[in-house]
């Protein structure tokens, strides 16, 4: 009886090891010579789930045996890994129950962030309208309730950071590619980030080089567009904490795709695809052909239209790239600002700020009135780009491109698009060519049906 009485010799370690933590809970049940002992850490253990799943069923049952094998039956009870898998999973919320000499595990975690969230980065008007949660377990049902097939493969990772974070990944094992899901999983065994805390923090390691503007992953919050990646066989990277999730391989033209082109009639979806690619073109192009027929080439245009651009100039005190570069960096300031800014604020300060700011550049002849449509419809453009990942990569690259054009006019403008396109077609995405064809991908899946 007095071993009984003594707490295991693992709870008096990971009690010295969680030392000087007051939320450390190390106590014994007794009743009538019974005994069982208890290890949690009661900040992040569910105290109601505690008391009807593991205490009051102690002082119910009969006998130790009758407990223990009470406490083997509760589905969520997992085999006692080795020590710093346990600290782990002690800091998560797990439960640690020692009955004479068996010690069980007992996932009983208070989970405050379950709720699932609203769509604000990809919003639809026909699609899901809720996203996902930050709670991993919760996202993971959500998929599965969405994607109801026994080959979804869910694959837990622990990376080698400082707060071992929980990362999932889900793959359709009948689709998926098993050479690429090798590379994923080799890649993040490769990771030794000392911290991070979101699915962006992830994809910034993920991303192949320091000075890559391109990624080769994508962001997501919604649910149908998880469900049809998974079913065009990739994979999808979860991080608990994080309402977002990762996809991984991706190409180009899936930045370019909405999830409302999935719920319109062929004609509707293919016009709104040409406007965005047309918006992509005028996002990148525009600003630098305003520069080389300006300053280069005017003789391009007709006699009319080059009078009216140079007519419109007359008092600017500088060349057109300065002026260019000029409201590009303020379109960028007014931009970063609507990010920032508090939501009940930020569209009034910007449009006020945009309106105030183009009124005085063209009454100073800091602009010209030209220059000033030609912001605001690239302005508009770089919002056309439905993925943020690929918009901020399109506005750094219009700047190189107007830097090509400044110093080589036409012929720069040209020769740094072609720049552009060969860096697109040389990038890979694991194994995935970027520039890859999408239907090439629904090609793959119809010869994969027919087998």
């Amino acid at each position: 009886m007095a071993k009984k009485k003594e707490a295991p010799p693992l709870f008096i370690e990971l009690s010295e090891q969680f030392k000087p933590s007051n939320d450390i809970i190390q106590t014994p049940l007794h009743i009538q010579g019974q005994f069982a002992f208890l290890f949690f850490l009661k900040s992040v253990v569910d105290g109601d789930r505690l008391q009807q799943t593991v205490i009051r069923p102690f002082f119910e049952l009969s006998s130790e045996e009758n407990y223990a094998s009470y406490i083997q039956s509760l589905p969520n009870k997992l085999d006692v890994p080795d020590k710093d898998k346990l600290i782990m999973m002690l800091s998560a919320g797990f439960v640690l129950v020692a009955i004479e000499d068996n010690i069980f595990s007992l996932d009983i975690r208070l989970v405050k962030n379950n709720e699932v969230q609203q769509t604000l980065m990809e919003p639809t008007i026909h699609g899901p309208q809720l996203a996902l949660s930050e709670d991993i377990e919760v996202t993971i049902n959500i998929i599965r309730q969405r994607y109801h097939k026994s080959s979804l493969n869910v694959i837990d990772f622990i990376p080698a950071d400082e707060t071992n974070r929980a990362v999932v990944l889900l793959y359709d094992n009948d689709r998926a590619d098993p050479d690429m899901v090798k590379k994923v999983k080799k890649r993040l065994d490769e990771l030794h980030a000392p911290l991070f805390q979101s699915a962006g923090d992830l994809q910034r390691l993920l991303n192949k080089g320091i000075f890559t503007l391109l990624p080769s992953t994508l962001i997501t919050e919604r649910p149908d567009r998880i469900v049809y990646n998974l079913h065009g066989g990739k994979v999808i990277i979860v991080i608990d904490g994080s309402p977002n999730v990762i996809i991984t391989p991706v190409i180009f033209f899936d930045f370019m795709s909405s999830m409302e082109d999935n719920y319109h009639v062929f004609g509707v979806t293919g016009f709104t695809i040409l406007l965005r690619y047309i918006g992509l073109l005028t996002c990148i192009i525009l600003p630098s052909l305003y520069v080389a027929m300006t300053s280069y080439n005017p003789d391009i245009l007709r006699i009319e239209l080059a009078l009216t651009v140079a007519g419109s100039r007359i008092g600017v005190p500088y060349p057109s790239f300065i002026e260019v570069i000029f409201m590009l960096f303020f379109m960028e300031l007014l931009t970063e600002a609507s990010m920032r800014l508090p939501k009940a604020v930020s569209a009034t300060a910007t449009t006020v700020g945009g309106l105030i700011l183009g009124t005085a550049a063209t009454e100073a002849a800091l602009t010209s009135t030209i220059m000033i449509i030609i912001i605001s419809a690239v302005a508009i453009s770089t919002f056309v780009i439905p993925i943020n990942e690929m918009s901020f990569a399109m506005r750094v690259i219009r700047l190189f491109l107007l830097i090509y054009t400044s110093l080589f006019g036409l012929v720069g403008l040209l020769v740094g698009f072609i720049g552009i396109i060969m860096v697109f077609a040389n990038k890979e995405s694991y194994g995935v060519p970027y520039l890859r064809i999408p239907w090439m991908n629904k090609n793959e899946e119809l010869r994969m049906d027919n087998k």
